[in-house]
């Protein structure tokens, strides 16, 4: 069985690394440069690096900044937020980002998917899912940081991007985020059992309790938390000890 990743994840605004509830009130954690340095060492799995407004704001991700980041890295690295085509995919790559994270622009030009997926191959191309839980029970896909409002089901949508070439998934829950009370176990399991690809799931980690479960009953292949390692309520290292104490299969 391959082992399962935990991954820092730096919301990245004006460049400063924040942190908010709910894709809401958002607080300094740092900057982005020194975290990352700071994870590699503490031995993070991956690094996700998310310039979380800059599709909201129209712009491209602040490439200098993912150059000097991956300087820092001997880990893979994603980077997302802002990449609209081919050729913004194949400047990240270049600045050092071993994978980009599509998430508004794939909602968008879902060609984009297939295109990146042939010009890169699929293992650089990870599709986010921003979901919300609706009225009638499902699971919709919001876009813009979390602003916008689809159509889409995020079941069927995972399901529609694997299918153009995404080679893993960034399955966020807002209803989670930022409320470090676990993440959302039955959409991650719900996910995980419809597609091939790994599942990163993202949003409500507050303890190490919640990636034995999420992993356990959720069936993810990685996890994402931000808070618990930014504002150091835990570390990388305790995670890890405690879900291989756990029996779960981790890097130590």
């Amino acid at each position: 069985m391959l082992a399962k990743r935990i991954i820092p994840c730096l919301d990245v605004k004006e460049g400063r690394v924040v942190k908010g509830v709910q894709f809401l009130e958002l607080r300094d954690a740092g900057d982005p440069v020194e975290l990352a340095k700071h994870y590699d060492q503490e031995g993070a799995d991956e690094l996700v690096f998310l310039d979380i407004s800059a599709s909201l704001e129209g712009r491209k991700t602040m490439v200098q900044v993912v150059e000097q980041v991956a300087r820092e890295l001997a880990i893979p690295f994603t980077v997302g937020g802002g990449i609209r085509t081919v050729d913004d995919i194949r400047r990240l790559l270049r600045a050092g980002a071993d994978k980009v994270s599509l998430n508004t622009s794939a909602v968008l030009d879902p060609d984009l998917i297939r295109q990146g997926s042939e010009a890169f191959g699929a293992q650089c191309i990870v599709v986010a899912i921003d979901a919300k839980r609706q009225a009638d029970g499902t699971w919709g896909v919001f876009t813009h940081g979390g602003k916008k409002a689809t159509a889409l089901d995020a079941i069927e949508w995972a399901k529609q991007a694997v299918a153009l070439g995404a080679g893993e998934i960034l399955l966020t829950s807002m209803d989670s985020d930022g409320e470090k009370k676990g993440f959302a176990v039955e959409l991650t399991q719900k996910i995980s059992e419809a597609v091939t690809v790994p599942i990163i799931a993202s949003g409500g980690a507050g303890n190490k309790e919640h990636f034995y479960e999420v992993f356990e009953e959720g069936l993810a292949d990685a996890a994402l938390a931000a808070s618990i390692f930014h504002f150091k309520e835990t570390s990388v290292g305790t995670v890890k000890q405690y879900l291989s104490e756990k029996g779960i299969p981790i890097r130590l």
